[in-house]
């Protein structure tokens, strides 16, 4: 019973299997002699794993938050074949985002031990979880076929192939399953990322025409898929277990034992196990298919009533997920540092990739705080509401207590009142004593935060509810009510979000960007008006999981200052422009930014008599969006006909842009109110690391 091989290639065994980048055990694992203590910016604080790949360790980034860090061992980072299979594996993990993915934070693949992260998944692997639980049932069983194929509909839109689904690939962590290393194996137009010759797979999870040539496509995940699902679903594979050839021909050969499952599934996962592939379903069609069957689940209870539609049927897959949570007591180390405005993403299904600086691909940033610009609440009134701020104007007393005469000071813009850097700056006993504290709050200093309890913290939470909604309205997505909460003993507001179903996960980075900025914005005037009796000066926000439980997204305190900066001047970076990327919901906003591109071509057109560079015109690919969280326009180009290569042409786009966008910012400063923007940034696409690289930031005049 012999079958077909690649030629040159090996049997089915492996030597050594790649250690999976999230987890293995489900379990942090004591560190070993010989561990690094930091890789990049994480602080290793254990083990996840350990394969033939690599190492990969328990992570915490800088505002503490759980990373999976894989290291690669030594041996394989001398070889130059391993390493550029690597370096792809980076380029084509950045490309996917999506539901239901772990997403790639970080990477250096060129570092002398090449490394990279992902946000960690807490769960068990799904044949952990069949071995110590037993089969899924119910709506989590249809939430989990919907989920992964939701995962691999993404993965196939970003042009690249799994070619590895397999049950120790996917976790069922408490908020949904998430499928791990669709960066390993092939890009769909044809470019290896596995050693030639090699036939990659699982026996028993690889498709008959990969068997019969060495095939992979899209179709071939869709086979793998249709065997897990049914494995999810029974325990069992569908074609059995024993030697590799013999798993081999029933694949190629016999039809799938589906005893057991459900008889709603039998349909899709007919179509997903077909011979030929091209009688295969595609992911999307599976996704939308299962989609529909996990609502009919949902709605049985209910009766007869109408199918929902598939746009109604997202929400369904987090309300149908039963999974215990997971907690692991050795990620909660005492101590953590402080958190100086990282930025996480999860990334991030939807977050920009950063750029390459250094060779580290980054989807965070950091750096000191500055003075800027107060600003205000996006609203449509002439008068724009200021936060917590020193009084204009008040009567007075003289020594003896004769009122002296009222006097009023010329009326202040308020978008010209700076958020004070140092709010505590010569105060001998200020009621906030936490400020070298290195501790960051935690979880349970979250769950014991109350609400208001006084007239104080009324205006602190109403200034903060009110700076979150006017940034959050910007892109549409103040639907997002934050709840805001107070825990004296901390000397922390807590800014909860959530529970949203399906949320894509860059809102939940714009949330928490806008709620660090409300509250440390709010909290430094407070602290700079009221010091000796103002204690809260820390500042923490919380996205709910479920009605009970919420994860920490960022940390910070109001006198580190408020908005990131290099040598005092600020600066754009990734998580502002994935901000801005997002389609602005504001008709001003839309109208400036029309306006800006067109400006920005003007203005490049009327100095190639002086510069010497072509044309441009309005396709050329030049894109403007607005970040309101840090009032910055943030200008870009993928530069598709390559205009902008050259150091020259680069200075000469970045003047042009501070130019032309200065002017029409500062344009609409003076005529309306209620604008408030007041930097630019720029990025352009590099095609040497395929990432996009500022090239200039600035503040405009006002």
């Amino acid at each position: 019973m012999g079958v077909r091989q690649p030629h040159g290639a090996p049997s089915q065994k492996r030597n050594k299997p790649p250690v999976s980048i999230a987890r293995i055990e489900g379990r942090v694992q004591p560190a070993r002699s010989g561990d690094p203590k930091r890789v990049g910016p994480y602080r290793i604080i254990g083990r996840l794993g350990s394969g033939g790949m690599g190492t990969v360790h328990a992570g915490l980034d800088p505002a503490g938050l759980r990373v999976a860090v894989k290291v690669i061992h030594p041996a394989q980072a001398e070889d130059h074949e391993f390493r550029a299979r690597f370096r792809r594996e980076v380029q084509l993990s950045s490309r996917v985002h999506g539901p239901c993915l772990i997403p790639l934070l970080a990477a250096d693949p060129d570092a002398e031990t090449p490394w990279l992260a992902t946000a960690y998944a807490p769960g068990l692997t799904l044949d952990q979880h069949l071995a110590a639980h037993g089969a899924l049932t119910g709506g989590t069983l249809f939430a989990f076929a919907t989920g992964t194929a939701q995962a691999l509909a993404a993965i196939h839109a970003a042009g690249v192939v799994h070619r590895d689904v397999k049950p120790q690939n996917v976790v069922l962590t408490p908020a949904g399953p998430r499928v791990l290393d669709f960066g390993i194996a092939h890009a769909a137009d044809g470019t290896s990322v596995t050693r030639t010759g090699v036939m990659t797979g699982t026996p028993g999870w690889i498709s008959p025409e990969h068997y019969r040539t060495g095939t992979a496509g899209p179709e071939g995940d869709m086979f793998a898929w249709g065997t897990l699902v049914a494995y999810a679903a029974t325990g069992r594979l569908p074609f059995g277990t024993g030697a590799p050839d013999v798993v081999a021909y029933r694949v190629m050969s016999e039809k799938p034992d589906l005893d057991g499952l459900p008889d709603e599934l039998r349909e899709p996962l007919t179509k997903g196990l077909a011979k030929n592939p091209a009688e295969r379903i595609s992911a999307n069609a599976a996704a939308e298919e299962c989609a529909r069957l996990l609502a009919r689940q949902a709605t049985q209870v209910l009766g007869p009533a109408a199918e929902p539609e598939p746009t109604q049927i997202g929400d369904r897959l987090t309300t149908a997920w039963h999974l215990p949570n997971m907690e692991d007591p050795a990620w909660s180390l005492p101590g953590l540092p402080r958190r100086k405005r990282a930025l996480v993403t999860a990334a991030v299904t939807a977050v920009a990739v950063a750029a390459i600086s250094g060779g580290i691909v980054a989807f965070y940033s950091s750096g000191d705080r500055g003075d800027v610009t107060l600003t205000s609440d996006r609203t449509t009134s002439s008068t724009p509401s200021t936060e917590i701020s020193a009084p204009i104007s008040a009567s007075e007393t003289t020594a003896s207590g004769t009122p002296t005469e009222t006097t009023f000071a010329p009326a202040v813009d308020p978008r010209t009142i700076r958020i004070p850097k140092d709010p505590l700056a010569g105060v001998d006993k200020p009621a906030y004593t936490r400020s070298d504290d290195e501790a960051q709050p935690h979880h349970d200093e979250w769950r014991a935060s109350t609400t208001v309890g006084s007239p104080e913290e009324r205006d602190a939470e109403k200034a903060i509810r009110d700076r979150m909604k006017s940034m959050l309205a910007t892109k549409d997505m103040d639907f997002m009510k934050p709840t805001i909460t107070f825990n004296q003993r901390a000397q922390t507001v807590m800014v909860t979000g959530g529970p949203v179903p399906q949320l894509p996960e860059n809102y939940q980075e714009v949330f928490r960007r806008a709620g660090e900025m409300a509250a440390c914005s709010a909290l430094a005037h407070r602290l700079k008006n009221d010091p000796t009796t103002w204690p809260y000066g820390r500042f923490a926000i919380y996205w709910k999981t479920s009605e009970l439980d919420a994860t920490a997204l960022g940390y910070g305190e109001a006198t580190d200052g408020c908005i990131s900066g290099i040598a005092g001047q600020w600066h754009g970076d990734e998580s502002g422009m994935a901000t801005a990327e997002i389609p602005s919901s504001d008709k001003g906003e839309i109208h400036v930014a029309d306006a800006a591109v067109k400006a920005i071509v003007a203005t490049w057109n009327a100095n190639t008599t002086e510069t010497n560079e072509a044309a441009l015109a309005l396709n050329d690919g030049i894109s403007l969006g607005f970040d309101p969280i840090e009032n910055a326009a943030y200008v870009w180009t993928d530069d598709p006909n390559s205009r902008f290569t050259s150091h020259v042409s680069q200075s000469n786009l970045r003047s042009t842009v501070e130019e032309a966008v200065c002017r029409k910012l500062t344009l609409e400063f003076h005529n309306n109110k209620s604008w408030e923007y007041t930097r630019w940034s720029v990025a352009v696409y590099d095609a040497y690391t395929g990432t996009r690289q500022f090239i200039g930031s600035g503040t405009c005049p006002s």
